[in-house]
C-alpha cells in the first residue's frame, strides 16, 4: 500500500543523503502516515483513514464531516 495521505495527498519526497566525504546517495522522505479510526455520526459508523500527522491536526480543526467531504470530493471511496 502506498505511503500517501488520504486527506492532504502527502506522499514521499526524494532527495540525496550527503555524507562527510560529500558522497551522495538517494533517499526517500516519507510522510508520517498513521492509521486512524473516526466515528462518522452522519453515517452511524466508524471510518478508517490513512492520514499524515498534519492531516490529523487538520481534522481536529475542521471536523471529521468536512474532512470526509474533502476526501470524497477528490473521488476517493471511503
Amino acid at each position: 500500500m502506498s505511503r500517501r495521505c488520504q486527506l492532504t495527498g502527502a506522499q514521499p519526497g526524494f532527495g540525496r543523503t550527503v555524507s562527510h566525504s560529500h558522497r551522495r546517495t538517494s533517499r526517500r522522505f516519507d510522510p508520517n502516515i498513521q492509521n486512524k479510526r473516526y466515528w462518522l455520526p452522519s453515517e452511524g459508523r466508524y471510518v478508517r483513514l490513512r492520514l499524515s500527522a498534519r492531516a490529523i491536526k487538520t481534522i481536529d480543526k475542521i471536523g471529521i464531516e468536512a474532512a470526509v467531504a474533502r476526501i470524497r470530493a477528490r473521488g476517493e471511496k471511503i
